[in-house]
């Protein structure tokens, strides 16, 4: 087998570094490469997503897939006290699960990133999905999206 074909052959692996991210203690290190316990709503081809960075204030990011699928994905998503102050989900049990997925038993902590729907047609404003944030552990990268309870709206405006 040539080297060629081995190259060709061989898995994409990806390396992750460290983003920052606002959050209400401060600015946190989260990995850019994130794998996701379960898979997004909607999106089951997708396991394995990059986080891009796309302001210097740790606000606003790109996520995308890492696969080579025929749809590839892109969310945008953001950390949600740049824009909702108050917003404070309980996510314990969440985070503990995605700790617990890799065995280490590490607690680095953990973040939540919010979904944003772009402006369109029928929306004349961004809004973010603050029912059913991402939740981010810090030590590993994996994530998992979670449906909260409680009163958490589906859109709230970004102001």
């Amino acid at each position: 087998m040539s080297a060629a074909t081995l190259l060709k052959e061989a898995p994409t692996v990806r390396t992750s570094t460290m983003l920052p991210v606002r959050t209400a203690l401060g600015t946190l290190a989260v990995p850019s490469v994130l794998t996701l316990v379960d898979p997004l709503p909607g999106l089951p081809a997708h396991d394995v997503l990059e986080l891009d960075a796309l302001d210097d204030a740790g606000a606003l990011f790109a996520l995308r897939s890492t696969d080579d699928a025929a749809a590839p994905l892109r969310l945008f998503v953001v950390a949600p006290d740049a824009f909702f102050t108050g917003y404070t989900p309980d996510v314990a049990a969440t985070a503990a699960r995605l700790r617990a997925a890799g065995g280490e038993g590490t607690d680095a902590g953990h973040t939540v990133l919010v979904v944003v729907h772009p402006a369109g047609p029928s929306h004349a404003e961004p809004t973010a999905n603050l029912l059913a944030p991402l939740v981010v552990d810090l030590a590993s990268g994996r994530a998992a999206q979670v449906v909260l309870e409680g009163d958490w709206p589906l859109r709230a405006p970004l102001s």
